[in-house]
């Protein structure tokens, strides 16, 4: 399951992570992003150990999102060594999100 950031903990679980993290910058009011939520929960079990998921709420996350320049929703950067390595803008299919954390 997707783990929720808030501005406490990305530094801990994003920034200080020993493995790949993805993460999924969204909002309630969001209809693309409520429509990508069961495919980012499906990535999140299937990359268990490998790459943690995580989600971003906009509203109430606005230091992360503006540091990382989070203008439309749903994003997902990925984070490798503390450092986003990758960046989806958009409803993108799970493939799209997949080939990118494979090539990691």
């Amino acid at each position: 399951m997707a783990m929720e950031i808030t501005e406490q903990n990305f530094k801990q679980e994003v920034l200080d992570s020993s493995i790949p993290v993805l993460v999924d910058f969204w909002a309630e009011w969001c209809g693309p992003c409520k429509m990508i939520m069961p495919m980012v929960e499906e990535i999140a079990n299937e990359y268990s150990g490998k790459v943690k998921v995580c989600k971003v709420n906009v509203d109430n996350c606005p230091q992360i999102s503006a540091k990382y320049s989070i203008f439309s929703i749903p994003t997902l950067l990925i984070f490798k060594g503390g450092k986003p390595v990758e960046q989806i803008i958009g409803a993108q299919p799970k493939k799209s999100i997949t080939e990118k954390l494979n090539n990691l």
